[in-house]
């Protein structure tokens, strides 16, 4: 039997996967990084991006997640994330939408309340570039 380790993608609604996979690469904060079965251990923020799941030495599945983190053990990759979209089903024009609102929020807005809108802004803007990059590879 071949090596494996225990995939789990987690989002607020549901257990999205849990499968045994060759390798999965996930977006960190610092960067991608592939989990290989007997990984040390650690945890990472995630960024926006694509994870990319591998059984023997083919991407079986493409998953975009937006922010939460990454648990690796020798056994397992445990990934939570505040989002989670197949790379066929990502739509740019929402994220799109909320930031033109976001926008003209600000606008309307002074002090404390506009500079939150707008760190809001500038994540949205993040996730939508990730989103486009993803769905122009």
């Amino acid at each position: 039997m071949a090596d494996t380790t225990l995939f789990e993608l987690v989002s607020p609604e549901k257990l999205v996967m849990s499968k045994s996979v060759s390798m999965v690469v996930v977006p960190g904060a610092e960067g991608f990084f592939g989990v290989l079965p007997r990984h040390t251990s650690m945890l990472s923020t995630l960024a926006p991006g694509v994870i990319d799941v591998y059984e023997g030495d083919k991407v079986t599945d493409s998953l975009f997640v937006v922010n939460g983190f990454a648990e690796v053990t020798e056994e397992r990759c445990t990934v939570l994330a505040e989002e989670v979209i197949l790379v066929d089903d990502i739509d740019t024009d929402k994220y799109e939408k909320q930031i033109e609102a976001l926008k003209d929020e600000a606008s309307r807005s002074e002090g404390d309340s506009a500079e939150k809108i707008r760190k809001n802004i500038e994540e949205r803007e993040h996730i939508l570039a990730a989103m486009i990059k993803a769905k122009n590879t």
